[in-house]
């Protein structure tokens, strides 16, 4: 195993890498900019129209009783096609669209599920289209220039009543790839696990795993399956055969880093597995690349006999929504992932529509496009799981910074999209057992998998170094309460769910305007609470990953993004073992956690102790960690069975 083993070498300061100060090559901006006049008329530009739903109200129903035991279509999914058929554009509103784009001198193609029309052609098409000129703008903050709409896009009126959102107009969105790295505090600052501090041997398992390290910030595939009681499955012969794994990413990587990674590890894998779907052009070669080379590493190798799809695009709004419509559309993966998101407030009209009140928090178009294509996913059967973010309870930290000086922000609690969406799994993140120490302070110990927030790291070093001298705020597994999305069915009866709290605003200190609010969050919101469950991401007690881009081997990795592809593996297991398709997960996990609790034969571990910054573990949901981590070989069974 990795003969030449080290660890990466770090060496920005942290006050640089940690607040966000950094964040400018991904972030989407909320920063009041320099509008810089017309954008070129004969630039091209990719939009995609979302196409409304028929019949939601029975869409959304239909999905329940598919993961609901005993209902009418309890694991009945539908394919592309009757998805179409049933809830998806007709043909004659189709045929309208498309005439309408012919007209405007616009190509189009259509998907499979009628859901979505892909369009080509100039932004000057496209302002004659929506009916705004479309504006390049420079941020005043990092001199990020983008283009956009000047004002808000008019639908035509003779399809208002088919398009529900176009999606593309604007590239300002940047998504970020939700994966962090260990900093080096100090020489001899390298973690230490504790002698048998987490092995679980629970229903029979081991804590042999062959392809384990043991050692915390060089963890493999093989010490997930150790800690989350996956070994039973592998000794039944479980190893994702028959199933298919996803990833919706926005770089593309070298299938070379995910081969290498197997086979340094010393696991066996099934050869040939990875297939590469470059949507609109595909995402490019760059320092996104080891966040594509993670998620297939880590899926691919919880799964090792399962074929890999990925769906890479570039990384745009527009980009985004087609990959996951795309791989929603395919239906070729049994479960999908995806590791890149931003604060969901990026999406309110408040940041994005000139002239809009800071207090607009109705959405400029992103989630619903998002939500349409999770809801095909939900009830074709394709279990989806998105990163819910590093950045703790505040989420706009890793994007913006927060502070109190000129052209700083304040730092609201917010959560990230889409894992906000409540039809998709938020994986959230955890800090295992391990000891630590720093310079010439003590040893220390977190004694128990705790919810992932450096802020205990913050405390030891305010105490043994002294304060200001690191600031780690806010890195940690992002949660918190959705301000968009209501509370979902399924957690309507869940001990913990949170309302989001009051007093929360989105302030920028303009260097020339001074203080500016640019959106204030409603208190008091019963909204989707994430994550919902959350496995080891600190990157602490992180993991190896091999990425040609950083350099091949890296150690001390760690993030949310390590999360979702694990989840997202775990599920080919389980599709393996039971026969078809799981579904949606969150409807099953949160009735089976209401009901059988926490215990020794449960699927779940509460995560009592710990906090991202501001939502404290508990011996129930919550904010921090979710219902908690799992004992998939406790899931499999339940699943198995039909509970």
């Amino acid at each position: 195993m990795f003969s030449k083993l080290h660890r990466k070498s770090l060496s920005l300061s942290l006050s640089v890498l940690l607040t966000g100060a950094s964040a400018g090559a991904w972030a989407a901006k909320a920063t009041p900019a320099v509008d810089a006049g017309m954008a070129p008329t004969n630039q091209t530009a990719h939009v995609t129209l979302i196409l409304k739903l028929h019949n939601q109200a029975a869409l959304e129903d239909y999905i329940r009783q598919t993961v609901t035991p005993g209902s009418e279509h309890y694991q009945q999914f539908l394919t592309t096609s009757q998805f179409a058929q049933r809830f998806g554009a007709t043909s004659d509103e189709i045929a309208r669209v498309q005439a309408y784009l012919q007209k405007q001198g616009l190509t189009s193609e259509v998907l499979p599920s009628h859901l979505a029309i892909r369009t080509s052609g100039s932004l000057g098409q496209f302002s004659t289209l929506f009916q705004t000129s479309i504006h390049n703008y420079v941020s005043r903050e990092n001199g990020h220039r983008y283009h956009k709409p000047a004002s808000a896009p008019q639908l035509p009126s003779e399809l208002a009543g088919i398009i529900d959102v176009a999606t593309g107009l604007s590239d300002e969105k940047v998504y970020r790839p939700h994966h962090v790295s260990s900093p080096s505090f100090a020489s001899n600052g390298a973690p230490k696990l504790q002698a048998n501090a987490f092995s679980n041997k629970k229903s029979g398992g081991t804590s042999s795993n062959p392809t384990a390290s043991g050692i915390p910030g060089e963890y493999t595939v093989g010490d997930v399956a150790n800690f989350y009681d996956i070994n039973p499955l592998y000794q039944r012969g479980v190893v994702g055969n028959g199933s298919t794994v996803g990833i919706v990413t926005l770089s593309d990587f070298y299938p070379s880093d995910a081969t290498t990674y197997w086979s340094d590890i010393g696991l066996t894998t099934k050869s040939n597995r990875i297939t590469q779907v470059h949507v609109d052009g595909g995402g490019a070669i760059d320092g996104g690349s080891g966040e594509t080379s993670i998620d297939v590493e880590q899926s691919g190798g919880v799964a090792p006999f399962a074929n890999i799809v990925v769906y890479d695009a570039p990384n745009t709004t527009a980009g985004y929504v087609d990959a996951f419509a795309q791989a929603v559309s395919d239906n070729t993966a049994d479960s999908i992932s995806t590791s890149w998101g931003l604060p969901e407030i990026f999406n309110f009209a408040a940041l994005n529509v000139n002239g809009a009140s800071n207090t607009d928090t109705t959405d400029a178009g992103d989630l619903r496009a998002f939500h349409a294509i999770f809801l095909e996913a939900a009830i074709q059967g394709q279990s989806l799981f998105a990163a819910s973010g590093d950045s703790g309870a505040y989420d706009t930290v890793r994007d913006l910074g927060a502070g109190t000086g000129v052209g700083q922000y304040t730092a609201p609690l917010t959560v990230d999209s889409p894992a906000s969406d409540p039809f998709i799994t938020a994986a959230g993140g955890t800090t295992t057992p391990y000891s630590y120490a720093f310079g010439m302070g003590p040893t220390e110990s977190v004694a128990q998998e705790s919810v992932w927030g450096w802020d205990y790291l913050q405390n030891y070093l305010d105490t043994y170094i002294g304060k200001g001298v690191y600031n780690l705020f806010s890195t940690g597994g992002g949660g918190g309460v959705s301000v968009y999305w209501r509370t979902p069915f399924y957690q309507d009866f869940t001990p913990g769910i949170r309302r989001s709290e009051s007093k929360q605003s989105l302030v920028y200190n303009d260097p020339v305007a001074g203080p500016t609010t640019l959106l204030k969050l409603p208190g008091h919101f019963a909204g989707r609470n994430v994550p919902d469950i959350s496995l080891n991401a600190d990157p602490e007690t992180g993991y190896l990953f091999v990425s040609t881009v950083d350099g091949g081997l890296a150690a001390g990795e760690g993030g949310t993004s390590f999360v979702a592809p694990q989840l997202n593996g775990i599920t080919a297991l389980l599709i393996q073992s039971s026969g078809h398709r799981v579904g949606l997960w969150n409807p099953q996990v949160y009735a089976l956690q209401n009901i059988f609790g926490y215990g020794k034969y449960t699927p779940f571990k509460a995560i009592r102790t710990g906090d991202n910054w501001f939502y404290n573990g508990s011996p129930h949901y919550n904010p921090g960690a979710g219902i908690g981590a799992l004992d998939v070989a406790n899931l499999d069974a339940f699943f198995r069975s039909g509970f």
